[in-house]
């Protein structure tokens, strides 16, 4: 019996729901996320949870906030007058725009409200600051590239 270990490709199935039960994100047999373990390309805490598994099992992951998208920051939410874009952009609330700083560092910041000529734009993840749990099943270790 194969047990996951670092440096594996593994193929893992999963459905990752919040605490109130919504979904945001799965995957399946059609679309398993393929990882290397050790190569930094999934959250470390359950990077570390998949390691020791073997194959076909299954268990449920709780994955703190803080150990994924951290937590939500007051610091990574502006506000900005609306001359700061062109007259013609349609702005509106829940849109996400690619923003360009003056140090040339690029983010995606999301719409949170619109005021009179004062936009507020969120830089949070839009998970930050929630819990993750992942219904999880390491589907087949996989042959090495």
């Amino acid at each position: 019996m194969k047990f996951a270990q670092i440096g594996n490709r593994v193929a893992v199935h999963y459905i990752g729901t919040l605490d109130n039960g919504r979904i945001f994100d799965s995957r399946d047999d059609d679309a398993p996320l393929i990882v290397t373990l050790g190569n930094n390309e999934i959250f470390p805490a359950l990077e570390a949870e998949i390691i020791g598994m073997k194959e076909g099992e299954v268990k449920n992951i709780l994955i703190a906030a803080k150990d994924a998208y951290g937590e939500r920051l007051d610091g990574n939410i502006f506000k900005v007058k609306r001359s700061t874009f062109p007259p013609d952009k349609e702005l509106k609330v829940g849109q996400k725009l690619n923003l360009e700083f003056a140090d040339g560092e690029t983010r995606i910041m999301m719409i949170i409200k619109i005021e009179n000529d004062i936009i507020t734009l969120d830089g949070n993840h839009s998970l930050a600051g929630l819990d993750l749990t992942f219904a999880l099943k390491l589907a087949e270790i996989l042959p090495s590239k």
